[in-house]
């Protein structure tokens, strides 16, 4: 009488099942670091995700970065750099230079101005076309981008919080100039009553309360610089190529801005009001540059806010 072993037909199954397909370690470790995702719900119920906990992890993640550390420690050296100058050298002719260079050594407080006016037309619109062109570029490139649609979060609430992160930049941006600005000039010149270009004085304290409006004020500004960076990062999955075209959009506008022929395009040009703070430096001030200039960016906003949202939430992302 013969005996025969015979295969478990479980083994056999096993073996037979097809293996699925799984990214490298490597990125499903930055994804879940960056989104925290939890365990799917049960079949047949729905969880509804806060957009709170998404926001404070991508606002966690943006300033650990080194480049986004670094690009603040490059803003707020731009007044260290005119101060220093300033200090060490001969005294600056009246008119020469930015405005109100020439008051630097006479007021400390000049200096955080002044680096504004010099920050405005290149490196602030730089540090912000790299943060907005990385936004969803970003995430494609890195392969996170499927994860962060895995999560308890749609595409629309991603896009928004994505924004959100980049407009926090916008106003920490132009704070680092403006309190680096204030704390050099303090140290390395006298700080006393600040003379406005409607000829008033006003005290040290006022005058560091209108510096850090003329930071919220370039905060809005560049608010529609960063909504266009947005939909330029949903086109591609290189982000170095949606941060250029940001950054050279910016230049371009600026420039038509300077052509007297086209003096009819300069009130539609997100750039246009970008130097409008000066009423913010009268007495009384002036907030009607303020509100044209935050209706000029919340009209930007909401155009490539909208074709962002358009091209979102057709793009494939899982393939």
């Amino acid at each position: 009488m013969s005996h025969s072993e015979s295969v478990p037909q479980s083994d056999s199954a096993v073996h037979n099942e097809p293996v699925p397909h799984r990214e490298p370690p490597a990125v499903q470790e930055a994804a879940s670091e960056k989104l925290h995702v939890r365990d799917a719900p049960a079949p047949g119920t729905r969880r509804r995700a806060s957009s709170w906990p998404l926001l404070g992890s991508e606002l966690k993640q943006l300033f650990r970065r080194r480049r986004t550390q670094a690009m603040l420690l490059a803003l707020a050296a731009i007044p260290v750099v005119i101060a220093v100058v300033v200090r060490v050298s001969s005294a600056v002719p009246p008119g020469r230079g930015p405005a109100f260079l020439d008051r630097i050594s006479q007021n400390g407080l000049f200096v955080a101005v002044t680096a504004m006016l010099v920050s405005v037309p290149l490196f602030l619109p730089l540090t912000i076309g790299v943060v907005a062109g990385d936004t969803i570029a970003g995430e494609a490139g890195l392969g996170t981008l499927r994860y962060l649609l895995v999560a308890p979060a749609g595409r629309v609430r991603l896009l928004l919080v994505k924004y959100a992160g980049a407009a926090v930049f916008c106003l920490s941006a132009p704070l680092a100039v403006a309190l680096a600005g204030a704390g050099i000039g303090w140290a390395l010149f006298p700080v006393g009553p600040v003379a406005l270009l409607s000829g008033d004085l006003v005290e040290p304290e006022e005058a560091l309360v209108r510096m850090l409006l003329i930071a919220a004020y370039q905060a809005v500004s560049l608010l529609g610089l960063s909504a266009i960076g947005l939909f330029l990062s949903t086109l591609t999955d290189v982000p170095v190529g949606a941060m250029a075209a940001t950054i050279v959009l910016s230049v371009v506008s600026q420039v038509l801005d300077q052509l007297p022929q086209l003096e009819w395009l300069h009130p539609w040009l997100f750039t246009h009001h970008w130097f409008g703070f000066a009423d913010l430096l009268r007495q009384p001030i002036g907030w009607d540059s303020f509100g044209d200039n935050a209706l000029l960016q919340a009209g930007y906003i909401a155009v490539f806010g909208a074709l962002a949202y358009g091209r979102f939430v057709s793009k494939d992302v899982l393939s």
